[in-house]
C-alpha cells in the first residue's frame, strides 16, 4: 500500500513539472516579436501655400489650382512627410495590396506616397489627358502620355528612392513617390501623426523625408509588444 501510494505522488510530481514547464505559472514568455513606432512632426511656423490660376481643363481642373507645399494641422502637425526606420533588418514583404497614384482634380493623390519596391498603379480619373513624368536616378525615369480612354498605367520601380513625379499637360500638378527598402514606414496625416508596426526589437533610426524642410533623424529603442513615441519638430 505505502510503495503504491508513493507511485502516486511521484507520478504526480511529474504530471505537474510537466504542466509548469508546458505553460504553467513560471514560464518564460516566447522571445521575439516587433514592436510599434509612434511617430509626431511638427512644424512651428504658418503654412506654405502657392495659388495659380488655371485656364485649361478647368471643367476638371477648376479655375485656381493650389500648390501645398507645407500642409500644417491645427495642432501643428506637417504633414506629407515620410517617416521610415532606416536600415531595419527583418521581414521583406511589401505591404499589403498594390500602390496607387491617381490624377484627380488635376492633382496627384495622394500628395506622398511611400511604398516598397515593385509595382504602383497610376490612375486618371479625371477623363481628360494627362501625361506623367517621373524625375530619378536609380530608376528608369517615365514620361507617358495618359489619355482619358487609359484609366490605370502600371509602372514599376525596382530601387529605393525619392521620386518627384509632375504632369506635362498641367504644369502645377506635382507629387512625391517615395519608395522605401523595407515595409516599416509610414507618411504623417495633418495631425503629424503616423504609425509604424512590427517593427524589430532594438535600437532603431527613425527618419523623417519632407520635400521642403529635409531630413531629420532619431533613435529609439523599440520593444516587442510595446509603442515607443517620437516626436520631431522640422525647421525651414
Amino acid at each position: 500500500m505505502r510503495k503504491a501510494r508513493g507511485a502516486f505522488i511521484a507520478l504526480a510530481l511529474v504530471v505537474a513539472g510537466a504542466a509548469a514547464f508546458i505553460g504553467g505559472p513560471g514560464s518564460a514568455p516566447a522571445q521575439g516579436g516587433g514592436g510599434t513606432i509612434e511617430a509626431e512632426v511638427k512644424y512651428n511656423g504658418a503654412p506654405v501655400v502657392e495659388k495659380l490660376k488655371v485656364n485649361k481643363d478647368t471643367q476638371k481642373c477648376g479655375t485656381e489650382a493650389l500648390i501645398e507645399k507645407i500642409v500644417v494641422g491645427p495642432n501643428k502637425g506637417l504633414a506629407n512627410a515620410v517617416v521610415s526606420v532606416v536600415g531595419a533588418k527583418g521581414a521583406t514583404t511589401a505591404k499589403a495590396g498594390k500602390p496607387v497614384l491617381d490624377q484627380h482634380g488635376c492633382k496627384f493623390v495622394p500628395h506622398v506616397l511611400a511604398m516598397t519596391p515593385g509595382e504602383i498603379d497610376v490612375k486618371n480619373s479625371d477623363d481628360i489627358l494627362h501625361n506623367i513624368h517621373t524625375y530619378s536616378t536609380a530608376n528608369p525615369s517615365v514620361n507617358k502620355a495618359q489619355p482619358k480612354f487609359k484609366k490605370v498605367m502600371t509602372e514599376k520601380f525596382d530601387k529605393p528612392e525619392i521620386i518627384k513625379v509632375t504632369c506635362d499637360v498641367h504644369s502645377w500638378m506635382l507629387g512625391w513617390v517615395a519608395v522605401l527598402p523595407h515595409p516599416y514606414f509610414g507618411v504623417t496625416k495633418e495631425n503629424g501623426v503616423t504609425k509604424i508596426e512590427n517593427v524589430p526589437a532594438g535600437k532603431q533610426k527613425v527618419e523623417v523625408w519632407h520635400e521642403t524642410l529635409g531630413k531629420q533623424e532619431k533613435e529609439v529603442e523599440v520593444k516587442a509588444g510595446q509603442t515607443v513615441k517620437v516626436g520631431f519638430e522640422m525647421k525651414k
